[in-house]
């Protein structure tokens, strides 16, 4: 099991191109192959590969059970400390440490690095789910309790199953697939109680547009599917929403104390400490 970080920090890695004669554990579990040749070679390496992201799956709960209320964070990594996302991003998590949750991100640089930032800076727990990928993507510094996968598949079972929401700030293709990954969950039931934030009106404004003129208007989805996704520009809003869902869940389902049922353990938010003036 990784270690937490210490005192010096872990330089954020680059995206430069990986050596072609190295892949990823992903893609060597999604390759077809076509030679019958080497069928049996093939389902036995399947076959045994099945104990190590069971592996994976062991080290991602033993890691996280007891890691109390905790909200997920996505966005881009390519976005600069020096961007308005950057410091809203930040701002947020801060606001989110202070409320007494967690933040888990991806581990990586840009909204990542910003949101494990902020959640160190409002005496909040700061986890990274990094992840391998076709290029070096080091643990940012922000992180103090880190855990690397190999399989998206399970890395995306953490972000869920130990989040009490999902704020997505704006990203690229991951960032959308973990958006509506989220969506088909609590649109299907498989997750209650769970907001979904995106933040960034004018980022958003196209795509959640699209979703009721053309997805609604069609058929494909509901009018009440809407009102999963608040669209924000407001830290303060944001972590409103998610606490307001937080206090209601605890509520509806009588969870009181620290061992009860649920995700990251429904316990009470901390609230911060009052400085007198």
């Amino acid at each position: 099991m990784t270690s937490e970080s210490g005192e010096r920090p872990v330089p954020r890695g680059r995206h430069a191109p990986m050596k072609s004669d190295r892949t990823t554990e992903d893609e060597r579990l999604l390759t077809r192959v076509t030679e019958r040749r080497r069928e049996v070679e093939i389902t036995t390496a399947d076959s045994w590969r099945v104990f190590r992201i069971m592996g994976e799956f062991v080290e991602g709960f033993d890691t996280l059970a007891r890691l109390g209320p905790a909200v997920t964070v996505f966005g881009s990594a390519r976005t600069k400390p020096d961007h308005p996302d950057y410091a809203a991003a930040e701002e947020t998590a801060r606001l989110l440490g202070e409320r007494g949750f967690a933040v888990i991100t991806g581990g990586g640089p840009g909204i990542m690095e910003a949101a494990n930032k902020g959640a160190i800076a409002g005496g909040g727990e700061s986890v990274g789910c990094n992840i391998e990928l076709p290029f070096e993507q080091g643990m940012n510094a922000y992180v103090r309790k880190p855990i690397h996968f190999r399989y998206f598949f399970v890395r995306k079972t953490m972000f869920v199953k130990y989040a009490e929401a999902f704020i997505i700030f704006p990203g690229g293709f991951g960032t959308m697939d973990e958006l509506f990954e989220a969506l088909t969950l609590i649109q299907t039931g498989k997750v209650r109680d769970f907001p979904v934030i995106l933040f960034g009106r004018a980022y958003w404004a196209g795509l959640h547009a699209w979703m009721r003129e053309t997805m609604l208007s069609s058929g494909g989805i509901d009018a009440a599917d809407l009102e999963i996704v608040t669209v924000t520009d407001s830290p303060e809003e944001a972590v409103r929403v998610v606490s307001d869902a937080y206090e209601a869940a605890c509520a509806r389902r009588g969870d009181v104390d620290d061992t009860a049922p649920g995700r990251g353990g429904f316990r009470a938010p901390v609230q911060p400490p009052r400085v007198n003036s």
